[in-house]
């Protein structure tokens, strides 16, 4: 694992929070729905500054560290994919005004962070404790990535159990009120649907949690990789939302390379277990010298390819049915 000097990680954490800060506040004085050009200008901005973080982990930590940020940081954006879809399906449900878009998609982002921080703290106590967990790990990936390939591109999202709890014990408003959560109405207080929507976010990010965190801990055990990659990966969500807009529904071979990557980086944390196998009734607690470890430019090689096979077929597919749509 990577040794990085702890001024360079407090330094980084002092500034990531900093710039979410300044995200925050533009955001909040500045509510409106974003153009195209707005918004992948700061797509390319969110993008530059994940490159030019990994530029200095090259020059503080060396190449493996980099690496290791630059594959997880594109594992976490490829399957972050995943969580804009979720996020059109709610919005849509919930008739959020397009006006303060913005504004939940930045509070939704902020709970993600948080929960996927205390994610990562246990997942490294986890391995740091048990290195079997990596044939869990594994396991579940590759089960995830079989269900996504099984998942019907037409089947409707479910409000959570929480959700629907929600609705049947607490008086909720049929209209939102700008960014309010509670409102006077008929001399008594009600939530509005503000509620709703950033925990139906914050409760379905929870659960791609469990495929991504166990997913950049395939490629790298340090936790202050994990968080940055994870930090940098939703940074630019929102703004990716309104560049992608109605794209999203029309990417549809976008869940084979996602589940590429997952099935790939579930073997590889098989394999790592096999490699540095502890399990008593498993070869004698003795580690399989046959199991390969996968260097980190090879799992880089499969994102990459595994993303924009998935991307470059889809936009073929658009095109082949815009040519028999206007015949």
């Amino acid at each position: 694992m990577p040794q990085l000097p702890v001024v360079f990680e407090v330094g980084s954490i002092i500034a990531l929070v900093a710039i979410l800060l300044v995200d925050l506040l533009i955001v909040a004085r500045r509510p409106h729905v974003p153009s195209l050009r707005e918004s992948g200008a700061w797509v390319g901005v969110y993008v530059g500054l994940a490159l030019v973080f990994a530029v200095l982990m090259l020059v503080f930590a060396g190449g493996d560290a980099a690496g290791q940020f630059v594959a997880g940081w594109l594992t976490e954006y490829s399957l972050s994919i995943d969580n804009l879809f979720v996020f059109v399906i709610i919005m849509a449900r919930f008739s959020v005004p397009k006006a303060i878009q913005q504004e939940v998609l930045m509070l939704g982002i902020i709970i993600a962070l948080v929960l996927r921080g205390v994610f990562i703290l246990v997942g490294a106590q986890l391995i740091e404790d048990f290195t079997w967990i990596f044939y869990l790990f594994g396991a579940w990936l590759i089960w995830t990535a079989i269900q996504q390939l099984r998942e019907d591109d037409d089947e409707e999202q479910q409000d959570s159990a929480l959700v629907r709890l929600l609705r049947r014990r607490v008086r909720i408003t049929d209209e939102f009120d700008g960014m309010k959560f509670r409102v006077s109405q008929d001399g008594a207080k009600h939530f509005t649907p503000l509620l709703i929507v950033l925990i139906a976010i914050g409760t379905t990010d929870l659960l791609f949690a469990l495929d991504s965190i166990p997913a950049i801990f395939g490629i790298t055990e340090s936790a202050f990789i994990v968080f940055t990659a994870n930090v940098f990966a939703l940074m630019g969500l929102r703004q990716l939302y309104f560049l992608l807009g109605g794209l999203l529904e029309r990417l549809v071979y976008l869940k084979y390379g996602i589940a590429l990557i997952l099935a790939f980086i579930g073997v590889k944390l098989v394999l790592h277990a096999l490699h540095e196998n502890e399990l008593p009734f498993l070869n004698g607690g003795e580690g399989f010298s046959w199991a390969p470890e996968i260097p980190t430019w090879v799992s880089l090689v499969v994102i990459l390819v595994g993303m924009a096979g998935a991307t470059g077929a889809s936009l073929v597919r658009m095109r082949r049915d815009a040519v028999v749509s206007g015949r």
